[in-house]
């Protein structure tokens, strides 16, 4: 989950890390260090701080180094607590070998147990430090060499980048599951990561594959894998260097928010036509089998899981075929009964999210057919798929998902129609007019947050943000609505906020209700509106105060609720992509209230890589 930048080339190396480190920092923020080649004797400069790179900007100022090799990490704390000890890079004893780390090494325990016995004082509490200490215990004068023989023993799922100062014009990295990509300059060579490290030196990239070992030097990159030596070729990335910067934005969430539109109508576009022909070639299955599947099981964690759980929706009432939602997490601990016949859709923003992953080779092994719902083409996920279905959502940076969700649902009901009209659980008329209210959707996300309804959310989060809990509560579509507005409220305000379905509210949750607590309920129009009013006046009843999502033009919701929040009306199963709204803005609107950072909410990070 943490964010890695090497670099080796003929400039300075300490700002273009630290410029590079901004653009992981999504990935965490716990802490952040650089380590340049200073070449020979002198070994290694570091510098090292806890908090965000603000910090680190403002230690490194007080150096000045020329080197022109060098690494920076910024950290999602996993192994050991934040402080400056724990922070990354790390060294060997004799500070000749430096590493970075993102990921787990899972036999740390037993490796640190032998460095210990050998006499060797480690410095810190993470399992990365023992990468640089056994890297010099097996140098021979070939970093490359040292750096596979070490790799071999290393249990879990890991990238690092390492340097020895007797190498001082080269890096070494290693992965295994965990993302690292190579970005290819004039005489200069990156890294990382992620391509946003360096998408403002080069856009030429090169993809490290799993269990895979490279080299770079200022011009040149040699990989090893199973197959010996290869010579990666650089791929272009047409990557917007615009979506990874503010653009005048007071954030990068209320940027995103606002993009999306733009990513709804990406993800549509080219792929739905007006009579409701949906061409999907990615998904690598034919028109045949698609017809005669079984089952779905769609595997995902947090935000993804929700966008599962309007696509569960859209599956079974469009396609008519029976749809499970798995959290990955817990998918491959039981026995999940999946095989040949069943698609199983993978949904991970990132493409990186370790569990899905897992649950994913675990559901590909069995014989389903798994395909990867993710916004990051290239990544693990497409990799490890039989086949894709892309978001084009571009890149998100803010850690708390919002356009990534939206584009999930619209994908899965790409999905659901593509099924649904090849199986003809769906009569060509309905399928026209299911295709013109997908068509429709972007033009109303726009409308909306123009509209005044949208900037009056900040009204009503300004009289309930120093409320200390909130219920959030939903029916039928609205449930994995009611679950996605309570997730962006606990991540970015740290308010204690349960979130279920409306009518399971008496089962237990209700007890947690007193004068004035704020009950966000979603009552959109749908066939479960009256029973959704029902709770209403359950909650109400107890002297909770009401805040209800409801269809515009509705006038009876008034009746029933303290505050309302207004939303287009549109086809019910798809209204989770436009009642999402208000809940990411109030998320947002109380989260400002409270002076908190909303690009960098505590202890988390925008890519999940550890289980």
């Amino acid at each position: 989950m943490c964010g890695i930048v090497g670099y080796v080339g003929s400039r300075p190396s300490a700002g273009i890390l630290l410029e590079g480190l901004e653009r992981l920092e999504y990935r965490g923020y716990d802490s952040a260090g650089l380590a340049l080649s200073e070449g020979g004797a002198q070994g290694f400069s570091l510098v090292r701080s806890v908090g965000n790179l603000a910090r680190l900007r403002e230690a490194a100022g007080h150096r000045s180094s020329s080197a022109t090799v060098g690494m920076g990490h910024t950290r999602w704390a996993t192994h050991g607590r934040v402080t400056e000890e724990n922070a990354h890079p790390h060294l060997d004893e004799a500070g000749r070998v430096a590493v970075v780390m993102n990921g787990i090494v899972e036999n740390y325990r037993a490796l640190r147990a032998e460095l210990s016995a050998d006499g060797v004082h480690l410095q810190s509490e993470t399992d990365a430090e023992v990468i640089p200490h056994l890297i010099a215990r097996s140098y021979e004068g070939d970093l490359v060499d040292a750096v596979q023989r070490v790799t071999a023993r290393l249990e879990g799922h890991f990238a690092f980048i390492a340097a020895h100062a007797d190498e001082p014009f080269r890096l070494v990295g290693a992965r295994r599951e965990c993302p690292l990509v190579v970005g290819v300059g004039d005489g200069e060579q990156f890294l990382a990561s992620a391509i946003p490290a360096f998408l403002s030196e080069t856009r030429r990239v090169i993809e490290v594959e799993s269990g895979e070992v490279v080299a770079v030097e200022a011009g040149e990159t040699r990989i090893w894998g199973a197959g010996g030596l290869r010579t990666g070729a650089p791929v272009r990335v047409d990557w917007d260097q615009g979506a990874v910067e503010r653009g005048g934005w007071e954030s990068f969430m209320l940027k995103e928010i606002h993009e999306q539109g733009a990513a709804l109508r990406d993800t549509l576009g080219g792929r739905l036509r007006p009579d409701g022909s949906v061409d999907l070639p990615e998904l690598g299955l034919r028109a045949p089998a698609l017809a005669r599947l079984r089952r779905v099981q769609i595997v995902a964690c947090g935000t993804s899981y929700h966008a599962g759980l309007a696509g569960r929706h859209l599956i079974e009432e469009w396609a008519g075929v029976p749809v499970a939602v798995e959290v990955a997490s817990e998918y491959r601990y039981r026995a999940p009964l999946v095989g040949p016949g069943d698609l199983v859709v993978g949904i991970t923003q990132s493409g990186e999210t370790a569990d899905t992953l897992a649950a994913m080779r675990l559901a590909r092994g069995r014989g389903a057919h798994v395909v990867a719902l993710t916004n990051a083409p290239g990544s693990q996920a497409t990799r490890d798929a039989d086949g894709v279905l892309p978001t084009r959502a571009g890149i998100e940076i803010g850690v708390a998902a919002t356009k990534t969700h939206t584009a999930q649902i619209v994908a899965l009901a790409l999905l659901a129609l593509r099924i649904g009209r090849l199986n003809r659980a769906l009569d060509p008329d309905r399928v026209g007019a299911l295709a013109a209210e997908l068509l429709a959707l972007p033009g109303l996300v726009d409308r909306y947050l123009a509209s005044p309804a949208a900037r009056e959310v900040e009204a009503v989060a300004a009289r309930c943000a120093g409320e200390g809990f909130f219920l959030y509560l939903g029916r039928h579509v609205g449930v994995g609505v009611a679950y996605e507005g309570a997730l962006k409220l606990k991540e970015i305000t740290y308010i204690p906020t349960e979130a279920y379905p409306a009518g399971e509210m008496k089962h237990g949750p209700i007890a947690l209700l007193s004068e004035g607590t704020p009950v966000v309920v979603v009552a959109t129009d749908g066939p479960v509106l009256d029973k959704v009013l029902s709770n209403v006046q359950e909650a109400r009843a107890r002297g909770a105060r009401v805040i209800a999502v409801a269809t515009e033009g509705n006038r009876e919701i008034a009746a029933h609720a303290d505050d309302v929040l207004p939303v287009p009306s549109s086809l019910d199963l798809l209204s989770p992509v436009v009642a999402v709204l208000p809940l990411q803005l109030l998320a947002y609107s109380v989260a400002r209230e409270r002076g908190l950072n909303v690009d960098q909410p505590r202890n988390l990070a925008k890519t999940v890589t550890v289980e």
